[in-house]
């Protein structure tokens, strides 16, 4: 048999590459002579890079030392370089909520850092550009990432907006014009927003209201982030209810508009992007999982379009999870004995659901 392992990461818990591995390994465990083939997914979020990376010959990540983290401190960035010149940048990587620890920065937390990562790719001759917008710490509206690219906010003289990234409401409240005219000019083959995300930028499903708990913001700071992201559609002009516009705290909007960005979503560009379809199509059967499988993931998540895909080629596929109230989904809770446990030893757990999927596998054939 010909079996696809294309699992997302379990998050917090294991990456998507090593939940493959697992995989993989605990069916050949019981049937040693399957060919397996593993291909770890991702959405645009959290493992995009390492999924692509592990999928695509040639690719080399490339460090980008002392970028700015979302609180301003440096820290790593990445990306990768593929052998047709595209760069992948996760957005993540250099401005993701993790970064900060435990002391969330609702009103000053910035993206800076994963434009500094975009201008060191444009450096390296990239020339098409896909940015995964997913894990974000900030709701700078991608003003921090476009900053490190040239943008500027100009007052009713003229003159810069002195200190915009260290206030950025302030600096919004004096300007009268956002500066397009140093941004650095986006690739010759464009920038492709990676996201599941649909939100607009404004309003009761906009990137505040939805998504600024999640990074701290609270009574006092959500109506200000709100105004935050109206006033920069007021300077940047655009379109703020374009579908995807409020990934990434409102990113997705200021690709959109300041740089010529177009959105796609995230798990279908991805599983292109690893060659996933093909796979499928001379593959007998396809085993994919994730942390906690619900409704929603089959709602633009990894999951649901891996599980999509081998439909389409007329592939069975099987479900592992975490956790999941669904029927048919095995559970690494059930098998371990509890949510604890299992997350305790994930690949331990992944392996024995590769091993009981096989044993299941050959009592029905």
């Amino acid at each position: 048999m010909r079996i696809v392992v294309a699992p997302d990461s379990f998050k917090g818990t294991i990456d998507a590459a090593d939940a493959a591995e697992a995989l993989s390994s605990g069916w050949c465990s019981v049937r040693s002579a399957d060919e397996m083939r593993c291909v770890p997914m991702a959405d645009g979020g959290e493992g995009t890079l390492a999924a692509v990376v592990s999928a695509s010959p040639g690719a080399r990540l490339v460090d980008v030392p002392d970028v700015a983290g979302p609180d301003g401190r440096p820290v790593r960035g990445q990306f990768a370089l593929l052998p047709d010149g595209t760069a992948v940048v996760e957005l993540a990587v250099a401005s993701g909520l993790p970064l900060l620890g435990g002391e969330l920065r609702p009103l000053t937390a910035t993206t800076r850092g994963t434009g500094e990562t975009v201008a060191a790719a444009l450096d390296a001759g990239a020339t098409r550009l896909l940015v995964g917008l997913g894990g974000s710490a900030s709701t700078d509206g991608g003003f921090g990432l476009l900053s490190a690219l040239g943008a500027r906010l100009l007052d009713r003289t003229g003159h810069v907006v002195p200190d915009a990234l260290s206030d950025l409401d302030a600096a919004l409240d004096a300007a009268t014009a956002f500066d397009r005219s140093r941004i650095r000019f986006a690739p010759p083959g464009g920038v492709v927003l990676l996201t599941d995300v649909t939100n607009p930028l404004l309003g009761e499903r906009g990137a505040a209201t939805v998504y600024g708990p999640q990074k701290g913001a609270g009574e006092r700071e959500l109506p200000l982030l709100e105004r935050r992201l109206e006033r920069l559609a007021e300077l940047m002009g655009g379109d703020p209810s374009h579908p995807g516009a409020g990934a990434a705290g409102g990113t997705g909007y200021g690709l959109l508009a300041g740089w010529g960005a177009v959105v796609e979503p995230g798990a279908p560009a991805v599983a292109r992007l690893l060659g996933l379809p093909g796979l499928l199509a001379s593959a007998d059967l396809l085993i994919t999982g994730e942390g906690r499988y619900d409704a929603t993931s089959l709602q633009g998540k990894a999951v649901g379009e891996v599980v999509r895909l081998a439909e389409a080629a007329g592939v069975p596929s099987s479900v592992v999870a975490g956790e999941s109230a669904a029927d048919g989904v095995l559970t690494l809770s059930s098998l371990a004995g509890s949510a604890s446990a299992a997350r305790s030893e994930p690949a331990r757990w992944l392996h024995r659901a590769g091993a009981t999927l096989a044993e299941q596998w050959a009592a029905r054939t």
